[in-house]
């Protein structure tokens, strides 16, 4: 597959084609001491020895998803879910911080989310995925324009939120963004060179798995699975580690920088990715993925994105070490 063509993951501020502002300052209000993260409410991984990434067929060579190679991570504690809306609702209400789609007043939206009358005010669409829009007003409490709300949505994961956002988010919390060998190891669930985190098939016996798109990408969702956007953080069965949604639902922001093939002469002993680098890397796949066009909600699957991006289906779940 061309990756190059079938980049629908998500957009990039760097390709809005608009004047950007000055980028924000973004830190995190000081509290009276730090919090402590909440162990008994994260999964611990034991740690181990597996191989990570793929040389599927389906998969995107150019993405850097193999060879296929055996790594080993240490232990550590790593969310079930993906932050929810409630979840950053209370980080925000503590600390007051603001996002980075709120400071540059604008995000991308996908085409079928936006209103007929935030449609009017729509200006500027991602030159090569023109699903992209650039919403005004646009923010986690505001997934779709100004005249959206989460407040039905508390359970969902929280989205429109940068990689910036994210690590705010976590510093308040006592936790990190995993790296993308800790996140595979997890979303494997134990298994070994599974497509999926629950096998090979994507829909066992007819069973929808994940939330991803059914129909005809971009323009029509049958939304079989029962969301046409993001859905429940806990709408799917758990993994064999006690993870859900790490297929589909929302991009999942890691901690490494993203490399095509640093990886290949990276360490294999907890890899932590490049030193440097221009984008983020993402894991797990988004509702808005399709199997006839970016099927990268496979475990081994792997996207990118620049670290002040932010869009309706990016999120993210935390990680901890188990020093705490």
């Amino acid at each position: 597959m061309d990756t190059n063509s079938k980049a629908c993951c998500s957009a990039s501020r760097h390709t809005a084609g608009q004047e950007q502002p000055p980028i924000p300052t973004l830190e995190v209000a000081q509290t009276d001491a730090p919090n402590v993260p909440k162990l008994h409410d994260m999964v611990l991984i034991q740690g181990g020895t597996f191989l990570m990434g793929t040389d599927d067929q389906e998969g995107f060579p150019s993405d850097g998803e193999g060879p296929v190679r055996e790594v080993t991570v240490k232990a550590f504690y790593i969310d079930p879910c993906a932050v929810t809306n409630a979840e950053f609702k209370q980080f925000v209400d503590q600390t007051g911080y603001k996002t980075e789609a709120e400071s540059f007043g604008w995000s991308f939206v996908f085409h079928l989310f936006v209103s007929e009358e935030t449609a009017k005010q729509v200006k500027t669409t991602v030159q090569q995925t023109p699903w992209w829009w650039v919403v005004e007003g646009a923010d986690w409490q505001h997934p779709e324009g100004p005249d959206s709300h989460v407040e039905d949505r508390m359970d969902h994961p929280v989205t429109q939120v940068s990689w910036h956002d994210a690590m705010a988010y976590c510093r308040w919390s006592g936790k990190r963004l995993p790296t993308e060998a800790e996140w595979e190891f997890a979303a494997r669930g134990g298994l070994v060179k599974k497509r999926y985190p629950w096998g090979d098939e994507l829909k066992p016996g007819g069973k929808h798995m994940c939330n991803i798109w059914q129909g005809k990408f971009p323009d029509k969702n049958n939304k079989s699975d029962g969301y046409a956007g993001t859905a429940p953080v806990k709408a799917f069965e758990p993994n064999g580690y006690g993870l859900y949604n790490v297929s589909g639902n929302v991009w999942e922001w890691c901690s490494d920088w993203f490399s095509p093939n640093f990886h290949i002469k990276d360490k294999r002993d907890n890899p932590s990715g490049p030193p440097k680098g221009e984008a983020r890397a993402m894991r797990g796949g988004s509702y808005l993925c399709h199997r006839s066009y970016c099927n990268r909600y496979r475990v081994a699957a792997r996207s990118k994105n620049t670290p002040d991006s932010s869009t309706g289906n990016i999120g993210f779940r935390c990680a901890a070490d188990v020093s705490f």
